[in-house]
C-alpha cells in the first residue's frame, strides 16, 4: 500500500490520534526528564567521585538538540512527519541504551551527545499534529503535549528514585530504552495525515488570510524569554529550600518542586478555553506572575509562603505555555510546520541553556537566591515591553 494511500485527511485526526502522539512523548521523556537529577549518583560509578562534570553533563543533551531541531524540522518536511518522529524515538532509545551501559565517561558522554542530536521527540510531535491540525484544535493539542511534558517531570524522578533501592540510576537508563522503542512500536500504527488543501486562486476568487497575531521573529524572543525566567529556578530550588527551611525533607522538597507543574496538569485546559481568543493579554498576565512568583522565592522565610509563591509561579507557568502554544498555532498556519517547530524548539532550548548557565554562575556568586531574582528581573521586563512589540508583523514563509 502506498504512504499517499495512508494518510488521513484533517478532519479524520481526531482526539485519538493526538492522545497517542502526547502519550508517546510521556513514556519516552520518562528517561530524559527523570534521570539527569541523579547524575551525582552516576558519575561517580564512571570514575569522576566528586561528580564535578555533573553541571556540564546535564545541560549536553539540550545544547545538541537545540543545534539539531531546526534540521530535523526541514527533513519531516521533506519526507514525512510520521518518519522523523519515528526517527526521534529510536535515536532516543539507542542513546540511552548506550548510556545505560557505558563503562567510562567518555562514552557516556558521547551517549548523552547523541541523546540530544538523535532526539527532539518534542518538536518532532508538534511538527507530525502541525500537519493534521490548525487554529484551536493544535492550540488545544500541543497544551495537551505541554501536559504530558510537566506529567513526565513529576513522575518521572519519582519512580527512577524508587528504582534505584535495586538498579542504579546508571543502568536505568538501559533499562528505560524500552520506553521510546514502545513509543516507536505504536506510532507506526498511526497514519501519514494529509496537509491541508489550498483553495484553488481563480480569476473571480478572491482569497483572504487573516494574518498571524505575532511574527515569527517575536515568538521566538517570547519562547527563550520565558524558558529563560522559569528554567533558572529549578537547577537551585532544592538548595534554595534547605537554605529557608532548614530540615525540611526530601519529599516535601520534591512536592514543593512539583508545584508549579502540577499546577499545569490541574488548569491548563481551562485556561485554554478562557485565552485561546486573547492569548497577548494572558502571556502578560503569565509574565507578570512570574515576576511576583520569582521574586517572592527571595523573601520567603516559610513554608506557607513558600506554597503562595510556588502557586503564583505555577499560574505563570500555566499562563504562559498554553498562551505560547495558541500563538505557534496561529504562526504555523500557511507554513512548513515542522521547520516552524524545529525553529520554535532551538529557541526553547537555546534558553534551557542560557538559564543553566547563568544559574550557575549566579548562585557561586551571590547565593541561591540569585537565579530567582535573575529569573524574576527577566520575566518583569518581558511583561513590560509585550505592549510595545509590533505583533502584526510576518515573517515570509
Amino acid at each position: 500500500m502506498s504512504t499517499e494511500a495512508l494518510r488521513v485527511p484533517r478532519s479524520e485526526f481526531g482526539r485519538g490520534h493526538v492522545q497517542a502522539v502526547a502519550g508517546c512523548y510521556f513514556v519516552a521523556s520518562f528517561a530524559a526528564l527523570g534521570l539527569p537529577p541523579y547524575l551525582t549518583q552516576i558519575l561517580p560509578e564512571l570514575g569522576d567521585q566528586g561528580a564535578r562534570w555533573a553541571g556540564v553533563l546535564y545541560i549536553v543533551p539540550t545544547v545538541f538538540g537545540a543545534l539539531g531541531a531546526p534540521l530535523w524540522g526541514r527533513l519531516a518536511d521533506r519526507f514525512g512527519r510520521k518518519r522523523l518522529l519515528l526517527r526521534a524515538q529510536l535515536g532516543l532509545a539507542v542513546s540511552f541504551l548506550l548510556a545505560g551501559w557505558a563503562d567510562s565517561l567518555a562514552t557516556f558522554t558521547l551517549a548523552l551527545v547523541l541523546q540530544g542530536i538523535l532526539g527532539g521527540t518534542f518538536a518532532a510531535s508538534n511538527g507530525y499534529l502541525g500537519t493534521a491540525l490548525e487554529g484551536p484544535a493544535l492550540s488545544k493539542a500541543l497544551t495537551l503535549m505541554q501536559g504530558s511534558a510537566r506529567a513526565a517531570l513529576v513522575a518521572a524522578p519519582i519512580v527512577v528514585g524508587s528504582l534505584s533501592g535495586w538498579l542504579s540510576p546508571h543502568r536505568q537508563y538501559a533499562l528505560l530504552a524500552v520506553l521510546p522503542l514502545t513509543a516507536a512500536l505504536l506510532l507506526a500504527a498511526l497514519p501519514e495525515p494529509a496537509p491541508a488543501q489550498k483553495p484553488q486562486r481563480g480569476p473571480e476568487t478572491e482569497v483572504t488570510e487573516a494574518p498571524s497575531a505575532m511574527s515569527l521573529r517575536t515568538l521566538f524572543a517570547l519562547e527563550f524569554a520565558f524558558v529563560f525566567s522559569t528554567v533558572i529556578s529549578f537547577p537551585y530550588l532544592i538548595q534554595l529550600v534547605d537554605d529557608r527551611l532548614p530540615g525540611t525533607s526530601p519529599a516535601l522538597t520534591g512536592v514543593l518542586f512539583a508545584l508549579p507543574h502540577l499546577c499545569y496538569l490541574v488548569s491548563a485546559l481551562a485556561v485554554h478555553a478562557a485565552f485561546r481568543d486573547r492569548p497577548r493579554a494572558g502571556l502578560a498576565l503569565g509574565f507578570a506572575c512570574i515576576a511576583l512568583g520569582l521574586a517572592g522565592h527571595g523573601i520567603a522565610d516559610s513554608l506557607p509562603t513558600l506554597i503562595a509563591v510556588r502557586l503564583l509561579l505555577g499560574a505563570g507557568l500555566t499562563l504562559g505555555l498554553v498562551c505560547l502554544s495558541v500563538l505557534a498555532a496561529d504562526c504555523a498556519k500557511g507554513r512548513a510546520p515542522g521547520r516552524m517547530f524545529g525553529s520554535l524548539e532551538f529557541f526553547s532550548k537555546a534558553g534551557a541553556v542560557a538559564a543553566g548557565v547563568t544559574a550557575a554562575a549566579g548562585t557561586a556568586r551571590y547565593g541561591p537566591a540569585a537565579p530567582v531574582l535573575i529569573g524574576g528581573a527577566a520575566a518583569a521586563v518581558t511583561a513590560a515591553l509585550l505592549p510595545t512589540l509590533h505583533l502584526r508583523t510576518r515573517w515570509s514563509h
